[in-house]
């Protein structure tokens, strides 16, 4: 794993703040009331934050040695350092949601069932994000489309919610990687517990290999005419038809 600069958990956590009341607000109407939560890959703790002034009493971090303890906003005997691009994350308790978003794109693509194991024997629900292929950004050694990690939990008995995404598609104060990535999992047994509201969106929700608008435009802005575009779209494309054989 690669370190971040200072600047980047300074700024990020002040950014990340809403789009991590708005998303959790969503997810707590719809799962059981939950009381514990571990976020893999936390930062300074931004989204466990806000879940402790939503009411959740015992929360726990980890992140890598790169992370300044410093500048964490929760307490810091609620972190936990480990570098996951080493071991992976092993605690000795279960909690009532485990949180990993856009963190399963930086680990190399022999470890991704090793990281969503991991992440299910921290909990039967999964708030989990991860990057699409060309999405881009640091250290992105493993991007994939929603379907391959839907696959990877559903081989432990794990199911996909997507009632998030078309609740907060058009908000831009909320980055596209969220907007365009994120899901609910669960146990295939507690899949019941998902209140109705959110079992009913999941009947007729949004295809779930899919491009936020933004996204597209920031590449076709990256690149130099239409003839770029149309390539762009057409590499696109072939890399979406390559995970439907």
């Amino acid at each position: 794993m690669q370190a971040y600069s200072q600047d980047f958990y300074n700024n990020r956590h002040e950014k990340t703040v809403h789009s991590a009341n708005s998303i959790l607000s969503i997810v707590l109407q719809h799962i059981p009331a939950i009381d514990s939560a571990v976020d893999v890959g936390c930062g300074v703790g931004t989204w466990l934050s806000v879940l402790l002034e939503k009411g959740v009493s015992n929360v726990q971090g980890v992140d890598g040695d790169w992370v300044d303890r410093d500048l964490l906003v929760i307490p810091k005997t609620s972190f936990s350092q480990v570098d996951l691009g080493k071991v992976m994350v092993n605690l000795p308790q279960r909690y009532g949601l485990a949180i990993a978003l856009e963190v399963a794109e930086h680990l190399t693509s022999d470890r991704a069932a090793e990281f969503v194991t991991a992440l299910t024997e921290l909990s039967d629900f999964v708030l989990f994000s991860a990057a699409i292929p060309f999405q881009g950004g640091s250290n992105h050694v493993n991007e994939q489309w929603p379907q391959y990690w839907v696959e990877l939990f559903a081989a432990r008995d794990y199911v996909a919610h997507d009632f998030i995404r078309a609740k907060i598609w058009n908000d831009n104060k909320i980055p596209f990687w969220y907007r365009q990535n994120i899901l609910l999992f669960s146990t295939r047994q507690l899949s019941g517990n998902i209140r109705v509201a959110a079992a009913a969106g999941d009947s007729s929700r949004m295809p779930l290999d899919v491009v936020h608008p933004e996204l597209y435009r920031n590449k076709v802005n990256a690149q130099t005419g239409v003839k770029a575009s149309f390539k762009l779209f057409r590499r696109s494309l072939r890399e979406y038809l390559r995970t439907m054989r």
